[in-house]
């Protein structure tokens, strides 16, 4: 119970993070002196467009496909690359080049796998998945 809390608490602060930091990223011009003011990771307007983004609900019906067949079923690589396609997808969407925001999120399927295998309950909504993935909102 503490790993599934524990990792739960990383993949969600990462993808708050990159949330935050995205147009930082996205823009080469940004220099340090010019990186956005700090903000709360609870929350905010990015981490809700995160949220709100069909990319991370195509995300979340990607992996619910991934486990329909249970945790031990799942082909990991496979459910890698599919969501390695939605990440880049999503990189414009968020003013990033598609490849840097796959970059980013790399970590995120496997993350998910591991977090959906210790708890399938993460999937049985999208509030739930939400709250594993950028934390309780």
């Amino acid at each position: 119970m503490i790993a599934s809390t524990r990792q739960r608490l990383a993949t969600g602060a990462l993808f708050a993070f990159l949330a935050l930091s995205a147009p930082a990223l996205a823009h080469p011009a940004h220099s340090k002196a010019a990186a956005p003011a700090a903000a709360s990771l609870q929350g905010g307007q990015e981490q809700q467009a995160w949220i709100n983004d069909p990319h991370m609900h195509a995300f979340y019906d990607l992996s619910r496909e991934a486990f329909a067949n249970g945790p031990a079923k799942v082909d990991v690589d496979g459910f890698e690359q599919k969501a390695f396609a939605i990440f880049r997808d999503f990189g414009p969407t968020m003013g990033m080049a598609p490849l840097k925001m796959q970059d980013h999120l790399k970590l995120i399927p496997r993350q998910v796998v591991q977090i959906v295998r210790e708890d399938p309950k993460v999937l049985d909504s999208y509030a739930n998945f939400v709250a594993a993935t950028f934390g309780p909102q």
